[in-house]
């Protein structure tokens, strides 16, 4: 059988975790891609996915094999225009983000990068869960976090600031803050983690970390923002995020001389080894992109 296509079978079957789904996406029946299947497991000789009722999942060897199966068909995607030098940025970008990172930086970044690289094409999945970069084929994750895994490979892109905010008509009902401390006794909406938000700040040299909570949190930052806007309460949102609606008076930083806790923003990827071109040229495009927003600290300055 074609190993071009049985590999393109399974990079389908990982990423879609079913497949049925392969099959429906490849326009190709059942049959033809257990078939496919069974013949890339014998030319791997391992067994490359784990069988439930609920879900495919990729075995040690699975993983292993997907990676080779994506760069053996970007090769023969190459093949196409092989007068190309092969250091040209070209071929398709997988990039994951959270919603309000993806509207509000990388829509504008990344249309910037395909005019600079037309041969590249992008691919950008928006969603505020954590992805698995091989099981769902991403290459490149865009994640606002301190807490990166001991063993994810990243890049740092930019410095996030923080800023307490508020509308004037929660102010003029509720008061303003006049120390950190004053907050645990505010409605402030949080992100959805276990147990107390954490508020954490720096001040004079010193850190210091205050318990809030309100009637509501969410997973995601544009609905707290939302709320805020209305007057239900006060929020912890990235400078970014609030800059123009701080200038407008729509919204009133609260509590200057403390300064939130920075975040890192970080491209996430999964191999330093033969990376593409194309997304060593992203990496690059991105650490400009942040650098010349002064809404975002450059990388350097953390």
């Amino acid at each position: 059988m074609d190993r071009i296509t049985a590999a393109q079978v399974f990079v389908e079957i990982a990423q879609r975790g079913s497949m049925v789904a392969a099959a429906e996406a490849l326009d190709m029946s059942r049959a033809m891609v257990t078939r496919y299947l069974a013949e890339m497991e014998a030319w791997a000789g391992a067994r490359l996915l784990h069988r439930s009722t609920r879900r495919l999942s990729l075995s040690a060897a699975g993983e292993q094999t997907l990676e080779r199966c994506r760069a053996m068909l970007a090769l023969a995607g190459s093949m196409h225009n092989a007068s190309l030098d092969p250091a040209t940025p070209q071929g398709l970008l997988r990039i994951a983000s959270s919603h309000w990172l993806a509207q509000g930086t990388l829509a504008d970044a990344v249309s910037s990068f395909l005019v600079h690289y037309p041969l590249t094409a992008i691919e950008l999945q928006v969603d505020n869960r954590a992805v698995n970069l091989v099981q769902q084929g991403i290459d490149l994750a865009i994640r606002i976090t301190n807490a990166l895994e001991p063993n994810q490979i990243a890049r740092r892109l930019a410095t996030c600031d923080s800023m307490v905010c508020a509308a004037p008509a929660y102010l003029a009902q509720h008061g303003w803050p006049q120390n950190i401390q004053d907050l645990s006794a505010h409605n402030c909406l949080t992100y959805s983690y276990f147990g107390k938000s954490l508020w954490q700040f720096s001040h004079a040299g010193q850190t210091s970390a205050v318990a809030v909570s309100g009637n509501l949190s969410s997973n995601e930052s544009m609905a707290l923002l939302a709320a805020s806007i209305k007057g239900v309460g006060i929020s912890l949102q990235p400078r970014a995020a609030v800059a123009a609606l701080i200038a407008s008076g729509q919204l009133l930083q609260l509590l200057p001389e403390y300064q939130p806790q920075q975040l890192g923003v970080y491209g996430i990827y999964t191999s330093r080894e033969h990376m593409q071109p194309a997304l060593r040229a992203m990496l690059d495009h991105l650490l400009e992109w942040f650098a010349q927003d002064p809404d975002w600290r450059p990388a350097e300055s953390a």
